[in-house]
């Protein structure tokens, strides 16, 4: 059975206090889930995140990682300096990093490789912009990102993949993605994998949806067939906010 997940993307917000504080709040919330429930602070609290939440149901993940082991990288962080502070999950290709960054998919698959060698779990994003769906390319966006950074690995890396959607399009452009649209490309995803690697695996691969999924449209975004859960991205700073995504299954 495929895990349910909800991962909080924190992006570039809190510092040491602020995270401190809304890790408070989480923890008043945690109760019995269904749901797997994660969240990425940024890396300078990675470690007194994992600290405070270490007796809790919430594991804490990094926003990035560079494919390197080590070397003159100056402001990178490797998986290695992630696991040593107990981060054991990744989150790589977010549309924020390709936009803003210029991630190609060449250097995500080494990334991919990097976090797999290290015993990592990641959540790999991908998804198409406004021009893309508009025109009506956005499976063969999706497709190729899939493809071209992830298709060089064997059907058992997936053990350690998880699958994140982002329509870039619904993303702060004020247009919508309805449910619909969602498990429509999270079904074409999984035949996707499906015709790489099989059924057992496309079945077994968590896909979560990542365009602004809120407490008000959660629900009904999680109880179609293809969507897993969600990366959540300014929902994800409100104690409550999340939990009622979380809570949503």
């Amino acid at each position: 059975m495929r895990k349910q997940i909800v991962a909080g993307n924190w992006k570039m917000n809190n510092d040491l206090s602020q995270t401190e504080t809304l890790i408070t709040g989480l923890k008043a919330q945690n109760k019995t889930t269904n749901a797997e429930v994660m969240i990425a602070p940024a890396a300078t609290n990675l470690w007194q995140a994992y600290n405070s939440l270490r007796d809790f149901n919430i594991e804490v993940i990094a926003q990035n990682m560079h494919f390197a082991e080590s070397g003159a990288y100056t402001g990178e962080i490797s998986a290695s300096m992630l696991k040593s502070v107990g981060v054991e999950t990744v989150i790589l290709g977010h549309s924020e990093r390709r936009a803003y960054f210029n991630e190609t998919d060449e250097t995500l698959a080494k990334k991919v490789d990097a976090a797999l060698a290290n015993n990592m779990r990641v959540i790999f994003c991908f998804g198409e912009e406004l021009a893309d769906r508009k025109s009506g390319n956005e499976e063969t966006v999706v497709e190729n990102q899939i493809k071209n950074a992830l298709f060089h690995l064997s059907a058992s890396a997936f053990k350690n993949i998880v699958l994140a959607y982002e329509p870039v399009w619904a993303i702060g452009t004020g247009e919508t993605a309805s449910p619909e649209q969602a498990q429509d490309m999270h079904a074409f995803i999984r035949k996707t994998l499906a015709d790489k690697y099989g059924n057992d695996v496309a079945d077994s691969v968590s896909i979560l949806y990542g365009g602004s999924c809120k407490p008000n449209n959660a629900k009904e975004i999680f109880s179609k067939p293809d969507v897993d859960g969600g990366l959540i991205g300014g929902a994800a700073l409100n104690a409550d906010d999340f939990f009622a995504i979380v809570n949503a299954f």
